[in-house]
C-alpha cells in the first residue's frame, strides 16, 4: 500500500466519520424539520462515499471500490433535494429528471461495468457532479429573495458560495484525470463545508468565535502536518501534501467530536439560567434559595443594608449607584486603590473570599456576594450572572 492510498483512505475515513457526526447535530438541534430530514439524507449519502471509499482503498476491495460510484452518482441529486428545501420551491422538472436519471444511469452503470471504460466514465461522472453544484449555486443565487426571510438570504448566499468553494475539493478525488494529484480531497472539502453550515447556525458573535476557532484548527493542524513530514525518510512536497491534508482532515474530525459532545453535555447539565426557568419560585427569597442549590452559587450570602453597617451602607450606595455586577478581579473600579468606597468593597469581598458581587437594590442595598470557582469563571457565567440579577432584582419581595 503506497503513501498515496493510505493518506486517501485516512482523508475519507475522517470525512465519514465527521459528516456522521454533523447529522447528528443537525438532528439534535431540529429532529422534525423538514429541511433537517432533506439535509441528513444528503449528508448520509456523501457519509456513505466516504465510508465506502475509505474502506475500499484501505483494504484493496475491488468490491467496496466498484460500489462507490452509486453513492458518487448520487451526490447531485442530494444537492438538489436540499437546495428545494433551503428554496421552499420545487426545482424546474427537467432539472429533477436530469438529476435522478444521471444519478441512477452512473451509479448503476458504473456498478456493472461502465467503469472499464474508465477516462470516459470519469469524465463524465465529474461533469455531472459539477454541473449539479453549479445548478444548486444557479438556483440558490436566482431565488425570490422577497419570499424568504433577511436571515434565510443571508444563510442561502453563503451556501452557494460554499457550494462554488468546494468544486475545487471535488475535482482532486478524480485521480484518473489528475494523476499528478499527491491525495484526494474531496472528504477534507466536505469537513471544512458542514463545519462552516454548523458555525453558521449561530448568533453573530457566535460566528466569529467559530470562525476564528476553526481557523486556529486549520493553521496549527497544517504546522502539525509539515512538522510531522520530516519524520519521513524520504520527503518531498507531495509527501508534505499528504501529511498537512490528513493531520487537518484528522483535527477537524476530532473538532467535530469534541464540539457535539461538549454541546450535549450543556444541554444535559441543569445550567444556572434553567434552573431559575424551572424554579416554582414566587418571590426572591425562594428563587436565592432555589439558586444556592447550583454550584456556582452554593457560596453565595445575601446582605440588606442593615448588615453592612461595618462597611458604611451610605458610601456603598452611592459607589454602587451605577453598577449592577462588580467583579474582584477589575478592583479598584476605576477609582483610586486607597479610596474608602473601594477599600470597603475590597474588605467585604475579602472577608467573605467572594469573587463577585451582585447589586439586587441600591436603595436599601440589597447585595449577593459569592465566589465563582475558577474553572466555572467564563464569559458563558458572566453573562449567566448579569441575567440573573435583572431577574432577581425584578422578583418581589415577600409580604
Amino acid at each position: 500500500m503506497t503513501s498515496g492510498v493510505i493518506a486517501d483512505s485516512i482523508v475519507n475515513l475522517c470525512g465519514a466519520i465527521g459528516v456522521a457526526v454533523a447529522m447528528m447535530t443537525f438532528y439534535r438541534r431540529d429532529p422534525k424539520s423538514p429541511l433537517t430530514r432533506r439535509l441528513l439524507l444528503a449528508l448520509g449519502v456523501i457519509a456513505t462515499l466516504f465510508l465506502d471509499r475509505g474502506l475500499a482503498w484501505w483494504s484493496g476491495s475491488w468490491l467496496l471500490d466498484r460500489l462507490s460510484v452509486i453513492p458518487a452518482s448520487l451526490i447531485p441529486l442530494g444537492a438538489l433535494i436540499v437546495t428545494e428545501g433551503i428554496l421552499r420551491r420545487h426545482a424546474p422538472r427537467a432539472v429533477k429528471i436530469a438529476a435522478l436519471g444521471g444519478g441512477i444511469l452512473l451509479g448503476l452503470g458504473g456498478t456493472f461495468g461502465l467503469q472499464r471504460l474508465v477516462m470516459p466514465y470519469a469524465i463524465a461522472l465529474a461533469l455531472f457532479q459539477l454541473v449539479g453544484f453549479a445548478t444548486c449555486a444557479l438556483l440558490l443565487a436566482t431565488r425570490d429573495r422577497a419570499s424568504l426571510m433577511a436571515s434565510e438570504n443571508r444563510s442561502i448566499g453563503r451556501m452557494a458560495v460554499g457550494a462554488l468553494v468546494v468544486i475545487p475539493f471535488i475535482l482532486t478525488d478524480f485521480r484518473t484525470l489528475f494523476p499528478d494529484i499527491p491525495v484526494r480531497l474531496g472528504a477534507l472539502g466536505a469537513l471544512l463545508t458542514v463545519t462552516v453550515m454548523l458555525i453558521a447556525g449561530g448568533g453573530a458573535e457566535t460566528r466569529r468565535h467559530g470562525l476564528a476557532m476553526m481557523a486556529l484548527r486549520l493553521i496549527s493542524s497544517g504546522l502539525l502536518g509539515l512538522a510531522a513530514a520530516f519524520m519521513a525518510p524520504d520527503v518531498d512536497a507531495a509527501q508534505m501534501i499528504r501529511f498537512i491534508a490528513v493531520a487537518i482532515a484528522g483535527v477537524l474530525t476530532i473538532g467535530l467530536m469534541t464540539d457535539a459532545l461538549r454541546a450535549l453535555f450543556e444541554s444535559q447539565e441543569p445550567g444556572v439560567l434553567n434552573s431559575v426557568a424551572a424554579s416554582p419560585a414566587q418571590t426572591r427569597e425562594q428563587l436565592i434559595a432555589e439558586l444556592a442549590r447550583h454550584p456556582i452559587f452554593e457560596s453565595a450570602r445575601r446582605f440588606r443594608e442593615d448588615e453592612l453597617g461595618p462597611y458604611d451602607p451610605p458610601l456603598l450606595r452611592d459607589f454602587l449607584s451605577t453598577r449592577r455586577v462588580l467583579r474582584r478581579s477589575e478592583a479598584p473600579w476605576g477609582l483610586a486603590p486607597t479610596d474608602p468606597a473601594a477599600e470597603r468593597m475590597v474588605s467585604l469581598m475579602t472577608a467573605n473570599s467572594a469573587s463577585h458581587v451582585i447589586v439586587l437594590a441600591h436603595d436599601p442595598l440589597d447585595l449577593i456576594v459569592l465566589a465563582v470557582p475558577v474553572t466555572a469563571a467564563d464569559p458563558a457565567t458572566e453573562t449567566a450572572l448579569a441575567l440573573v440579577r435583572r431577574l432577581l432584582a425584578l422578583t418581589p419581595e415577600a409580604k
